[in-house]
């Protein structure tokens, strides 16, 4: 988000509100993580929890770019009738898609070959899935794709960091499911359910808080 704030700067932005969303979201996601601690009886490796944070801080900043770098391409003044060299939102959605494609096949080869958790895993493993299976993951390559091609539509009225940050509400979803469809924290503790119940407000103040920074 402040990658977009710095490179595309909105008019009429409420900076103040919009980081006071993002410092929301991220006490709910904290939150999450917490009571996901209580409930989870396996034994632990502080060495797997350390390469974990680390990953998912390095995985974060990485992260950050991506947007910035494909608002750089597009006229967000113009959809319909781009400046020359500019790209319209679903151009750079193809193109950003292919990119994403044709790095998969060097990117998922040295995780199959070099995992972080577990044993490596060979092409012949993958393709001995279930089409279900793969299916489900295509599924939600598409789901991610649609909803990243809508954000990249809203950033030319709600202002590209707007739209990045609603764009993480992701984790909102996936605390839904979580909670309401795989039964995850089911029997455990009050306090528990408290938690939860905390990070449900935190992501709808937060996100609400966003909104209106864009308004």
């Amino acid at each position: 988000m402040l990658n977009n704030l710095l490179l595309h700067p909105t008019a009429g932005q409420n900076t103040g509100l919009l980081w006071l969303g993002v410092a929301l979201v991220v006490a709910a996601i904290i939150c999450n993580g917490v009571a996901s601690g209580k409930v989870s009886n396996e034994q632990r490796d502080p060495k797997q929890n350390r390469k974990g944070i680390i990953l998912a801080l390095l995985a974060g900043i990485i992260m950050s770019f991506f947007s910035a770098l494909v608002y750089n391409g597009v006229d967000l003044d113009n959809f319909a009738a781009p400046a020359a060299g500019k790209l319209t939102p679903y151009t750079a959605m193809v193109i950003f898609s292919l990119g994403v494609f044709l790095s998969n096949f060097v990117v998922n080869t040295i995780v199959m070959k070099k995992p972080f958790v577990g044993e490596p895993v060979t092409y012949k493993q993958y393709f001995a899935g279930s089409f279900g299976t793969h299916l489900v993951g295509i599924l939600g390559g598409c789901i991610w794709a649609l909803g990243t091609a809508l954000n990249y539509l809203c950033a030319g009225t709600a202002g590209a960091a707007v739209s990045y940050a609603l764009g993480q509400g992701a984790p909102l979803v996936a605390a839904i499911w979580g909670v309401f469809i795989w039964k995850e924290f089911k029997g455990a503790p009050k306090q528990v359910y408290g938690l939860l119940a905390l990070m449900f407000a935190l992501f709808i103040a937060g996100l609400s808080c966003v909104v209106v920074a864009g308004m």
